[in-house]
């Protein structure tokens, strides 16, 4: 009974499918039947994708540029090269900031544009010491007269520091217009010498100030205000610039030394001048006429000048103007002349009447490269600048030149009378003894060279200068002892410019006056100056 039992089960395991997989069998299972009833397949699960954007649209276009911000610090440079400024406006800038800066540094400098209006700051930070032989001299020396031999000012050293050749200038254009472009200028420096009123000035004092008020409180003073108009035909320019008799400031010699240095044309005053340039490359010529302000005021006219200028523009080479000026100027030659009228009060006790004078003066000067130089290769440049001039009255032309004549003290009053002086400053005329006037002759020429060292682009270089001054009748009016017959000076310099924005200059200088009587008085001078310019 029990084995049927167990031969009924083996055969229940063999014939089961689910038991026989249980088994190890290989065979699948039957799939169920369908059924109407079964419930359908659920969906497939989404898939997550990441949300998709059109591109954003560009920009609508706009009139107005990426640089007409309310205020932008930029450059001249920049400014060109963003169309702000045309390339006209940018030559006329850098004519206006090169003389001070030169032209390496006259393309950076910091320029504030609001819209197409535009500011530039330009100038230099300078500091001096010196060292002089006699005490004859400020800082400035100019054109006048070294301290007599033998006298105490004339046997004894100074010594000077000051800071008050430092120049600030602003430029200031206008958009241009119909091709019209108009821009003013500001410039100044501390050169100032004020005299407080009711002062006594004394041998020691300067200018009727203390001498700590001179060196360490030194008065801003005016160089350069003008305004300028530019047109396709002529350009105008009225205010205070550089007088147009010697083309200044194109032939300025290059000098430690503040400027201007004896026998040197250098002045500034009030003009209206109309100019005229004409471009056919490679020459540029050049025309202008000017009405300055006169020598005197006690005058019924501005005195007048005019000159032509005829420069090589394919001929060119490094040029130092001044101490900081450095740029690439072209051989050029300029010739310019001066007529002025004086009125002078008639040498009487009361003067009634004036004595009329008109007189005259003629300059010529030119640069000329040997060993050229250009933007790319200021290395191994050599160059020449000179100066002549003569005339009659134009002493003003010069800094402190007046030969050491003056016009006689007037004749006295009647009782109760105010005593009679002249209407015109020292050096220009003066009266013989029978009441003629006479102007005073003046002949100066100035000679320069500038080389500047190979391998160095142009950072150190050597200069060196020689000047005379001389008159044909300074002997008849003055005394002798210290009337000027004739001086002649000589430099020798070397600037070198060790980083960028910063130059030494290191100078002597040899100041040599003969008096009417024959005498000769020297003075040695040593200057070390330092320039950070901006």
């Amino acid at each position: 009974m029990t084995k049927t039992l167990t031969l009924t089960v083996s055969s229940l395991l063999l014939c089961t499918p689910g038991l026989a997989l249980a088994q190890g069998a290989p065979a699948p299972l039957p799939e169920p039947p369908p059924s109407a009833t079964a419930p359908a397949a659920p969906p497939p699960a989404p898939t997550w994708q990441a949300p998709t954007y059109a591109p954003a649209p560009p920009p609508e276009p706009t009139s107005r540029p990426m640089y007409a911000s309310p205020v932008e610090l930029t450059s001249l440079r920049l400014m060109r090269e963003k169309g702000v400024i045309s390339q006209a406006e940018y030559e006329s800038a850098l004519h206006d900031v090169t003389e001070t800066v030169g032209s390496r540094a006259a393309g950076q400098q910091t320029t504030v544009v609001m819209g197409k209006w535009a500011t530039t700051l330009y100038g230099f930070v300078e500091a001096d010491a010196i060292s002089d032989s006699t005490q004859s001299f400020t800082d400035l020396a100019g054109g006048g007269l070294v301290a007599r031999a033998g006298s105490l000012a004339g046997e004894n050293y100074r010594f000077m520091m000051g800071i008050r050749n430092s120049r600030l200038g602003l430029r200031m254009k206008a958009p241009e217009v119909s091709g019209v472009r108009t821009s003013a200028q500001f410039e100044f420096d501390f050169l100032g010498e004020p005299s407080i009123v009711g002062a006594t000035a004394t041998a020691y004092s300067i200018s009727g100030i203390g001498e700590n008020a001179y060196w360490a409180n030194p008065l801003l003073r005016v160089r350069h205000l003008n305004l300028k108009v530019e047109t396709p035909v002529v350009d105008f320019l009225f205010g205070q610039y550089w007088q147009l008799f010697g083309w200044q400031s194109s032939y300025q010699p290059n000098t430690v030394e503040l400027q201007g240095v004896p026998g040197e044309l250098y002045a500034r005053s009030a003009q209206f001048r109309i100019m005229k340039t004409v471009k056919a490359d490679p020459i540029t010529f050049e025309i202008a006429v000017a009405a300055s302000r006169p020598v005197q005021r006690d005058t019924g006219i501005p005195d007048g000048q005019g000159g032509i200028r005829l420069a090589v523009d394919s001929w060119t080479g490094v040029q130092t103007v001044g101490s900081t000026g450095t740029q690439i100027s072209p051989l050029s030659i300029a010739a310019t002349g001066l007529v002025r009228r004086v009125e002078v009060n008639a040498f009487q006790a009361v003067p009634k009447t004036t004595k009329e004078l008109t007189l005259s003066a003629f300059a010529v000067d030119a640069f000329l490269p040997v060993l050229p130089g250009t933007k790319e290769q200021k290395g191994n440049s050599l160059s020449f600048n000179g100066e002549f001039a003569s005339g009659y009255g134009f002493n003003d032309m010069y800094t402190g030149l007046n030969g050491g004549i003056s016009i006689p003290t007037y004749p006295a009053p009647p009782a109760g009378g105010t005593q009679a002086i002249p209407n015109i400053d020292n050096g220009t005329v003066t009266f013989d003894n029978g009441g003629g006037i006479h102007g005073i002759q003046y002949t100066t020429w100035l000679f320069g060279g500038q080389y500047y060292f190979p391998g160095v682009d142009g950072k150190i270089f050597l200069s060196g200068n020689y000047s005379h001054v001389e008159s044909a009748n300074t002997h008849y009016y003055g005394t002798a002892t210290k009337t000027l017959a004739a001086e002649d000076w000589f430099d020798v310099n070397l600037f070198a410019d060790p980083v960028p924005s910063l130059r030494i200059g290191l100078e002597y200088a040899n100041f040599n006056t003969m008096t009417v009587d024959g005498i000769h008085s020297i003075n040695h001078r040593i200057q070390l100056s330092g320039f950070f310019v901006f």
